[in-house]
C-alpha cells in the first residue's frame, strides 16, 4: 500500500513542487492541508485547490482556521505582551501550532502515516513543525523534502513549468515572505545584507509615515479580561478588529520591525517584519495592565512574559512548561477590562489614556492637591527601615572603612 502524507500547503511555489517532488521521489500520496490564519485572500481557496490538484495532490483541504488561531493563540500570546527578544510579536511563530494541529487531525482523517512540510534546514519553523507534531503525535513520521532536495529557487520554478502547475511566482521575485493576521515576516534580497535600509516594495500593511495622514487623531480599544472587545466603543470579534486596528495604525506608518534575530538553530538573521495591530495591541495591554496588576504580580508576570516569548519562538507551544506558564497568565488577566487610548500621528503610536472599573489607580493616594488621603507621617518610619540594611554596612564597611 502506497504510504500516504499531509503536507502543510501554502500555495506557493515550494510547497507546490514538494506535492509532486515527494510523489515522483518518494513515491508517496499527498494530501494538501492549506490553513488559512489570515494571509488568504478571499476567494483564493478554489485557486489553492486547483493548484494543489495540478501538482499532483490526492486530496486537499483548505481550512479557515482564523477564528481558532486568534481566540487560542493569539489572545494568549497577547495576555503575555510576548515579543521575541523584546521586539518581534511571533507572528509566524504563533500560526505553526496551530497548522499542525489541523496536519495532525487532517493525517487520522486521510490515514496517512506522515504529516510533511515546506521548510528548510536553516530556518526556525522546521522546529516549530516537528516539535509540534512529535509531541501531538509521535507515531506519525515528519517528512521535510525542502531540507533534501537541493533544488534552487529558480529550479522550482523550471520544475513548476515542465509539471504545468500554475504558478505566478517569477525568478525575479527577491523577498521571502510569510504572512498572518498578526503581521508579514520578510526575508532575503537586499534584506541580507544588515546595513542596507530596507526597500519600499515589500511593505503593504503600513505607509511610509510621510504619506501617512496629516491630522493626529486616537482610537480607543476596550479589553474584558484581557481579551481586545471593541474598538471606539463598537463591539467586534477578534478578526475584524485586529483588521480594522492594523488598518488604522498601519495607515499611520507604524508597526515595522527592524531587527537582528537569534534563530534557534544557532544563527543571527537580518528580519523585517510589519505588525502594526499586533503591536498596538500589546502596547495597549500592557498599558492596561499598568493600572490593574498589583505591583509584585506585574514584576513577576515580566519575567514569565520573556519566557513565553522563547517558548513559542523556539517551537515549544505545546510544552508542559508553557501549560503551565500559560495557567499563571491566565491568572493574571483576571481584572484586565477596562478602556486604553492610543494617538496615531504619521510614524508614532502611543497611549495617552487609560482606565479600568478595579484600577489600582487611586487618585486621593497619588495626588499632591488638597484631598491626598496618604499619610505621609508614616513615611519617616518606613525609609529609616528600608534604608537601615545599607546604612549599618556603610557605618560598619562602607567606604573609608578598613
Amino acid at each position: 500500500m502506497t504510504k500516504r502524507v499531509v503536507l502543510a500547503y501554502s500555495g506557493g511555489l515550494d510547497t507546490s513542487v514538494a506535492v509532486r517532488w515527494m510523489r515522483e521521489e518518494w513515491d508517496v500520496e499527498v494530501v494538501a492541508c492549506a490553513v488559512d490564519v489570515g494571509q488568504l485572500v478571499p476567494g483564493e481557496e478554489d485557486a489553492i485547490r486547483e493548484r494543489a490538484v495540478a501538482a499532483g495532490a490526492v486530496e486537499v483541504e483548505v481550512i479557515d482556521a482564523r477564528e481558532e488561531y486568534a481566540r487560542d493563540f493569539l489572545m494568549p500570546a497577547l495576555a503575555a505582551n510576548a515579543l521575541y527578544e523584546g521586539r518581534y510579536p511571533l507572528v509566524s511563530a504563533l500560526s505553526r501550532p496551530v497548522i499542525v494541529e489541523h496536519l495532525v487531525a487532517s493525517a487520522r482523517r486521510h490515514g496517512a502515516t506522515a504529516v510533511g512540510h515546506g521548510c528548510t534546514g536553516k530556518g526556525n519553523d522546521q522546529v516549530r513543525f516537528e516539535v509540534s507534531s512529535r509531541i501531538l503525535a509521535p507515531d506519525l513520521e515528519v517528512m521535510a523534502p525542502t531540507r533534501v532536495w537541493g533544488l534552487t529557487r529558480a529550479d522550482c520554478i523550471d520544475l513548476a513549468a515542465r509539471w504545468d502547475i500554475p504558478i505566478s511566482a517569477s525568478k525575479e521575485k527577491v523577498y521571502s515572505i510569510d504572512e498572518n493576521m498578526w503581521g508579514r515576516a520578510i526575508e532575503c534580497g537586499v534584506l541580507e545584507n544588515p546595513w542596507s535600509a530596507p526597500p519600499a516594495e515589500p511593505f503593504t500593511l503600513t505607509r511610509d509615515p510621510a504619506d501617512a495622514p496629516s491630522e493626529s487623531r486616537s482610537i480607543v480599544i476596550g479589553f474584558e479580561a484581557g481579551v481586545p472587545v471593541s474598538l471606539d466603543g463598537e463591539a467586534l470579534g477578534l478578526v475584524e478588529l485586529i483588521g480594522r486596528v492594523g488598518e488604522l495604525v498601519g495607515s499611520y506608518g507604524w508597526g515595522r520591525i527592524d531587527m537582528v534575530e537569534n534563530r534557534r538553530v544557532g544563527i543571527k538573521s537580518r528580519e523585517v517584519y510589519e505588525c502594526p495591530a499586533s503591536l498596538a495591541l500589546i502596547l495597549a495591554h500592557r498599558d492596561l495592565e499598568g493600572i490593574t496588576l498589583e505591583r509584585d504580580l506585574a514584576r513577576e508576570k515580566q519575567r514569565v512574559e520573556i519566557r513565553v516569548a522563547e517558548l513559542i519562538y523556539d517551537g515549544l507551544w505545546h510544552s508542559p512548561l508553557m501549560g503551565a506558564l500559560g495557567a499563571f497568565v491566565r491568572e493574571t488577566q483576571t481584572h484586565v477590562t477596562g478602556e486604553v487610548r492610543l494617538g496615531l500621528a504619521p510614524g508614532r503610536c502611543e497611549a495617552t489614556g487609560r482606565r479600568a472599573p478595579r484600577s489600582l489607580y487611586d487618585h486621593d493616594l497619588a495626588t499632591y492637591e488638597a484631598e491626598d488621603s496618604f499619610r505621609h507621617a508614616d513615611s519617616e518610619g518606613f525609609v529609616r527601615l528600608w534604608g537601615l540594611s545599607a546604612e549599618t554596612w556603610s557605618r560598619r564597611q562602607g567606604p573609608g572603612r578598613s
